[in-house]
This record gives C-alpha cells, sequence and structure tokens, in this order.
C-alpha cells in the first residue's frame, strides 16, 4: 500500500473516530452513525446542498474502508514493519535467485 492510500484511509478513519484497530462491525457502526447526523433529509433547505456534499464524502470513505478490511481486524496505521526498504523487498523476493540476488560463493 502506498502513502497516498494509507493517508486516503486515516483521513476515512478520522472522519469517523475510530481507533487504530477496528472491524468492519464498528466501521458500519461509525458509518450508520454519522449518516443518521448528517443525512440531507434531516435539516432545513438552506443546508442540503452542504450535507449531501458530506454524505457523498462519507459514502465513499466507507467504501474504501470495506474495500481495506473485509470483515477482519486490520491495523487503520501503517507499521515500520510493514513497510519495506525498496532493497528489503527486492532481497525477500529474489534474493535467492543466481542471477538477481547475491552473487553466490
Amino acid at each position: 500500500m502506498n502513502k497516498k492510500e494509507w493517508q486516503a484511509i486515516e483521513q476515512a478513519r478520522t472522519l469517523f473516530q475510530l481507533g487504530e484497530q477496528a472491524t468492519a462491525e464498528e466501521m458500519k457502526h461509525a458509518y450508520r452513525r454519522m449518516c443518521k447526523k448528517y443525512h440531507p433529509d434531516r435539516v432545513a433547505d438552506k443546508d442540503k446542498k452542504k450535507y449531501a456534499d458530506i454524505m457523498c464524502r462519507l459514502t465513499e470513505s466507507y467504501e474504501l474502508l470495506m474495500r481495506y478490511v473485509k470483515g477482519y481486524r486490520f491495523p487503520l496505521k501503517p507499521d515500520k514493519e510493514t513497510l519495506y526498504d525498496p532493497e528489503d523487498w527486492w532481497m525477500n523476493r529474489f534474493g535467492d535467485d543466481p542471477f538477481w540476488g547475491r552473487k553466490k560463493r
């Protein structure tokens, strides 16, 4: 996962006021809670456009989180261990390869 995707997930997590770890069920409850609060049908006519924009943002954030988790607990912040240095990533995958890896003696 790249930096831009992590930033989008972090923004969604902040929007729904979720902790660093959350289940899909917790995300669903947060989404429903926010929808009840910001649904355009619950406000005066002059605020409907503003609330419709907020609902679009909520829905996009919820869909992003649901694509990410798929029903089990995941950290919503990157770990230092999960982000590879490019050379480590390469060596973990091709280190034993005689052509791409380090030369064997």
